[in-house]
């Protein structure tokens, strides 16, 4: 009995130990997750919301926020800005009695495509029809910057500042002659005159037909930025074309003076040194007295205060649209965000098409395309969601082109933006050989095998004419396949198809007027459209944005992970390169990272290296 009593109060008291040390864990995830993620800040009764986004403008976060926070801390990433976060708190403050103006500043934005821009622009467009002004300030004010700034009330330019507007154009490095002096050989086999990605490898110079399809989506894209400024700005037809085709001799009358040449073509307001213009805001917003600047917020402060009463718009289960981003390069297996998985977003299709609360899908998407194989697994995944009675619609960002095309064309309805970039059906493979390189170093390759196809995928020997026969012909295969169920679902002949395909990129209206969109229009429209689609009526549906997943304990792990990251680099623990260095190991990355993804298993990809973002 004695024994008894003794292990029940070993028990309980072992109970208690571990209760206690529950308790002191949950404790101590507390303090850290308190230590970099304070309490939410007081905002002043009035003051301007700073809208700085930084980096690129993208449909989806890339990477988790590991990834991105020692990306960033290494410079071997460049950072990124969610338009639907932007554009959300943009919103929100204008309904906030406490924001009484936004201050815009662009100068940390790299880019991101001017569907994405655009979206942004409409966000402040709406802030200043609820009464309110927005106010920017620039000093070297690149044509991505001027897009957004375009749209405010005032547009002030530092003194020794400049708005640097010169177009699109679409250069690209050749590599055939480099490879022939390291002795590489690049086999390259493809359907479609226009299927122009592959020419960096085997020729020196932009083909005639690239430079044709080129011209046909850079001028109505341009045409697009400029009527967008014209209309923001009140100029007059043609003055943003004149200001790049005069800068020479608008400049030399200004006596080299770029801010008041800018200042005299109508593209901004006027010159204002930093300080002038924080004294312009306070006019509006009042003066801060501990900075003597204007009372301000900046958007993640806003965002941390917004966010945790922002009411939900899922709404009801049952009534849900589930929007699925779409977003980066296709490739096999399972991929982060900013990437397509073949296996990773198939499962996400897969659940959704099981979720009761789902009515009905859109997929948002921004790629160029990538692996054949993981296309087609999503676009199975696609054909099944529309079998088991739910709506699909696809709405295209800046670029849905080749694989993004392919994964859309089961579509229920396809609705692309105004400066979409879409089309490129055609297909190609690309298998690099090294044997005349090996033969540099004095390396040779010899040997038998059982059959003619036996080791002839060594890298380090020619192909024989049999391997590239049937690389031919896997590529021609595929391309039937792909202009053949396009034919189905757009209710053509694969001969119709075929005679708009052939590789070639087409812009939004082009593309309508041909046949391979259905509507032009933004995310809205094909939400819309879905929700119409699955019969429920506007106000009686709400919108669920669709993501993978994390756990609390995945979740709370990455953040205090991606926070150690970035308190390791404002510390000195992780070296920053130098900017210039930054520059080269991004741009060496790009390069390298769409050469390695290319690991279909077949070697055989519909890809499109038209994406301008």
């Amino acid at each position: 009995m004695v024994l008894r009593l003794l292990g029940r109060l070993w028990r309980a008291l072992d109970a208690v130990r571990k209760f206690l040390h529950l308790i002191l864990m949950l404790a101590l995830f507390a303090v850290v997750w308190a230590a970099f993620h304070p309490a939410s800040p007081v905002l002043p009764r009035h003051a301007a919301l700073i809208v700085r986004p930084e980096g690129r403008l993208v449909e989806q976060l890339s990477g988790d926020a590991v990834d991105r926070a020692i990306g960033e801390a290494n410079g071997r990433s460049s950072p990124e800005t969610l338009v639907r976060d932007l554009t959300d708190t943009i919103r929100a403050a204008s309904k906030d009695a406490r924001i009484g103006a936004i201050v815009l500043d662009a100068s940390e934005l790299t880019g991101g495509g001017l569907s994405k821009l655009e979206a942004v622009a409409q966000a402040l467009r709406e802030f200043r029809a609820s009464g309110k002004k927005v106010l920017a300030h620039g000093g070297y004010v690149t044509q991505e910057e001027y897009y957004l700034l375009a749209n405010a009330d005032e547009v002030w330019l530092e003194p020794a500042g400049a708005v640097v507007i010169d177009g699109y154009a679409a250069y690209r490095h050749y590599f055939r002659d480099v490879l022939d002096k390291l002795g590489v050989t690049v086999n390259v086999f493809k359907v479609g005159t226009y299927k122009s990605f592959v020419e960096q490898y085997t020729q020196a110079a932009m083909s005639a037909a690239d430079r044709e399809q080129t011209d046909g989506y850079l001028r109505p894209l341009w045409a697009s930025y400029e009527a967008a400024v014209v209309k923001a700005r009140g100029l007059g037809d043609g003055a943003l074309t004149a200001y790049v085709d005069k800068a020479v001799d608008g400049l030399r009358s200004a006596k080299g003076d770029a801010a008041l040449f800018a200042e005299q073509q109508g593209l901004v307001n006027g010159r204002k040194t930093r300080i002038e213009f924080e004294a312009r805001v306070a006019e509006l917003v009042g003066e801060d007295p501990e900075t003597h600047g204007f009372n301000a917020v900046d958007l993640a402060q806003y965002q941390a205060v917004v966010r945790p009463h922002a009411s939900g718009d899922e709404g009801p289960a049952g009534t849900r649209v589930a929007v699925l981003p779409v977003v980066g390069e296709i490739r096999d297996g399972e991929q982060p965000p900013g990437t397509i998985g073949g296996d990773s977003l198939a499962r996400l299709l897969n659940e959704v098409r099981f979720d009761k609360s789902v009515r009905a899908v859109v997929l948002r998407i921004d790629s160029p395309g990538g692996s054949v194989q993981a296309s087609e697994r999503i676009r199975q995944e696609v054909e099944a969601l529309k079998k088991a009675g739910k709506p699909v619609v696809s709405s295209f960002a800046s670029v849905a082109a080749s694989g993004g095309y392919y994964i859309a064309m089961e579509s229920d309805e396809i609705y692309a933006e105004p400066t979409s970039i879409t089309g490129s059906i055609g297909v190609f493979a690309i298998l690099p050989t090294f044997e005349r390189a090996m033969g540099k170093i004095g390396v040779g390759s010899d040997g038998v095998g059982t059959s003619a196809l036996a080791g002839a995928t060594d890298l380090t020997r020619p192909l024989t004419p049999e391997v590239r026969d049937v690389l031919q012909q896997s590529v021609e295969f595929t391309y039937g396949q792909f202009i053949g169920r396009v034919a189905k679902a757009r209710g053509k002949t694969p001969e119709e198809i075929d005679a708009i395909a052939q590789g070639r990129v087409w812009i939004a209206a082009d593309a309508l007027s041909r046949g391979l969109v259905d509507h032009i229009g933004g995310l809205k429209d094909a939400v819309k459209a879905a929700a119409g689609r699955a019969g429920l009526k506007e106000g009686q549906y709400g919108v669920s944005f669709r993501e993978k997943q994390l756990t609390w304990r995945e979740a709370l792990m990455r953040n205090v992970r991606a926070d150690g990251a970035r308190l390791a680099v404002a510390t000195g623990l992780v070296p920053r390169p130098r900017p210039a260095v930054e520059r080269a190991l991004n741009a060496l990355d790009g390069m390298v990272s769409t050469i390695a993804s290319f690991s279909d298993p077949r070697g055989v990809y519909l890809y499109c290296g038209c994406d301008l973002r």
